[in-house]
């Protein structure tokens, strides 16, 4: 975790209640196989995800992402696979393809359709400025995700 310690505001607070980001926290939880977030807050748990500029300061621009963070990643692509396939009513499956130097593709697949595509770089700095924009960009790509298999529910039901 980061020395500079994050601050909640009111904002944050409402955030840590929607939906995407209650999701993420559920899967990172689901990772921790050492219960070392047992007694945690969603808060506490989701920290290392955001990356306020004084935080990623403290990140060399080259590195190599460790274990840990390459779990925050899977988690986050988990998270929306979840409400994808809660949404839908659809399998969603999360495929997560990464070089040990952190470059690679995140897919999420309904049947035989792709409905989240993103090329990841420097994934060793894998995070958002705020638990906001975690919360944009989750629900962004789920909504597109959904659009894609209302056109195309053919594709999707295969």
């Amino acid at each position: 975790m980061s020395s500079v310690a994050l601050a909640l505001t009111s904002e944050d607070e409402t955030e840590l209640q929607a939906e995407f980001v209650k999701e993420i926290g559920k899967q990172l939880r689901a990772i921790d196989t050492y219960d070392t977030y047992q007694g945690w807050t969603d808060a506490q748990v989701l920290d290392p995800l955001i990356l306020t500029k004084e935080r990623k300061r403290e990140i060399p621009i080259i590195g190599d992402p460790d274990d840990i963070t390459i779990a925050r990643v899977k988690a986050f692509y988990n998270a929306i696979a979840s409400l994808i396939e809660k949404k839908s009513q659809l399998m969603a499956v999360p495929v997560i393809n990464l070089t040990h130097e952190g470059f690679g593709r995140a897919f999420v697949i309904v049947g035989k359709l792709i409905v989240v595509d993103k090329t990841l770089r420097d994934v060793h700095r894998f995070g958002f400025p705020s638990f906001a924009r975690l919360n944009e960009e989750g629900d962004k790509a789920i909504q597109k995700a959904l659009e894609l298999i209302e056109a195309y529910p053919e594709v999707a039901n295969l």
